[in-house]
């Protein structure tokens, strides 16, 4: 198969990488790529908004399958167009994706068919004091999230009424999130354990791939700002054979149902976000893509043909055969750009990575190639992973800071304690 991939992130290396390894794959392009998925395919320099000329490379290259790894290009409709001119595409349409690009029609959804998640209010643009009234009447700490997309970082847990009236002011009258902001939620904190799952599924059946637990702070003991996602780790101990099975029935299944019974049914890859509580699992978002850097985490880990799994969603009939299971466990640590999630500098050289790469897999997200020189592109520049074969995390964990030690360019930071929750008890 003649495969091309939408994306230039952590992710859409990690997905590269997956399925370079499958005796159907023939060649990979990158629309456009970063500076490590130039390693395993062609990268492309397409303007992916550019949705006739995106269908017409893909065309001229006799692509079998187009992968879509980032929110956006779904959201503004890549893959309805591509589908719509007789393209093979792993992702949902855009109607369905809305369960991502409106947090409020995803809640909504949750609502009306009884599927676990945190109580909320929504509030419009023109809302403000109303949502401002209403913090005044909330237990804290509050979640205040954007209703639309803000590349991961459009949530705040507000600890008190200072912070939790600053975060509305910010995104719906100074409005650093743009147009996402112009709704907003207000929901309760949840207490528990998060977790990631991908469901991917054809609209009908799914499989859910091994849990994996993100770390969205950017400092150490989870403080500070929210960002795209510091590290991740997978299997995740805490989601169990039982919980898993119960999380297939009481989200993953409803959620999907519900979307076909909306006249969305969704395709491709479900993430659910998850809070697990005393009173069990519970929605804290779904997204409509494989999760960053979760992703890194995950396939690493996933036994089987992904690029067969892949094509049997696309084709419209899940091929369970595809998957057979877990092997060992990963840990990825995201290595960032001083300054991120906030400003930052790039262009600066990236060393050690030969080192780094004899040790875990260096999946690139914010990279480019310059006269033979890797330079920072971007804020979360690589994703470290290692694995245990023996499926320890805490090996896991030593063998990714052992090698991103290996690795350095000006501002380089990094958690120290990525997979800090499933070692304490080991």
């Amino acid at each position: 198969m003649r495969v091309a991939i939408i994306g230039s992130g952590g992710r859409e290396h990690a997905l590269g990488y997956s399925i370079a390894g499958s005796e159907l794959c023939e060649k990979i392009w990158f629309l456009p790529g970063n500076g490590g998925t130039s390693s395993i395919g062609t990268n492309v320099l397409i303007d992916v908004r550019d949705h006739a000329a995106v269908t017409d490379f893909m065309k001229e290259n006799s692509i079998d399958l187009v992968i879509i790894g980032p929110e956006i290009p779904i959201v503004e409709g890549l893959g309805d167009h591509l589908v719509a001119h007789g393209l093979k595409v792993f992702a949902p349409s855009k109607e369905a994706a809305r369960v991502e690009s409106e947090k409020s029609y995803a809640k909504s959804l949750m609502v009306k068919y009884g599927i676990p998640t945190a109580s909320f209010r929504e509030f419009s643009a023109v809302q403000h004091d109303q949502a401002v009234e209403h913090l005044n009447a909330v237990n804290f700490p509050v979640v205040i999230k954007a209703d639309g997309l803000a590349a991961g970082k459009g949530v705040v847990i507000a600890q008190d009424i200072d912070e939790a009236v600053s975060a509305v002011k910010e995104m719906m009258i100074d409005r650093v999130f743009g147009g996402s902001g112009d709704r907003i939620i207000i929901e309760e904190f949840m207490q528990g354990e998060e977790a990631s799952i991908f469901a991917i599924t054809d609209g009908m059946d799914f499989i859910c791939l091994p849990a994996a637990q993100d770390h969205k702070r950017i400092g150490d003991g989870d403080t500070g700002p929210n960002t795209g996602g510091m590290g991740a780790y997978c299997p995740a101990p805490l989601i169990t054979p039982d919980l898993q099975s119960e999380i297939d029935k009481t989200i993953i299944k409803p959620f999907l149902d519900a979307l076909r019974k909306e006249g969305n049914p969704f395709t491709g890859c479900l993430y659910a976000g998850l809070m697990i509580t005393k009173e069990g699992p519970k929605v804290v978002e779904f997204n409509c893509r494989f999760g960053d850097p979760e992703t890194q985490a995950v396939l690493p880990v996933v036994e089987g043909d992904m690029l067969k799994l892949l094509y049997s969603v696309a084709e419209g009939k899940l091929d369970r055969s595809a998957f057979t299971g877990t092997k060992g466990a990963a840990v990825c640590v995201v290595a960032a750009s001083g300054g991120y999630p906030g400003q930052f500098q790039k262009g600066f050289q990236v060393e050690g990575l030969e080192q780094a790469s004899e040790i875990s897999i260096v999946f690139h997200a914010g990279t480019e190639v310059k006269d033979g020189i890797v330079l920072t592109t971007g804020g979360r520049v690589l994703g470290i992973t290692a694995i245990s074969e023996a499926g320890e995390i805490g090996e896991a964990v030593d063998l990714a800071y052992s090698s991103i030690e290996k690795i350095n360019f000006t501002g380089i930071h990094f958690r120290k304690d990525i997979g800090h929750r499933a070692t304490r008890n080991q």
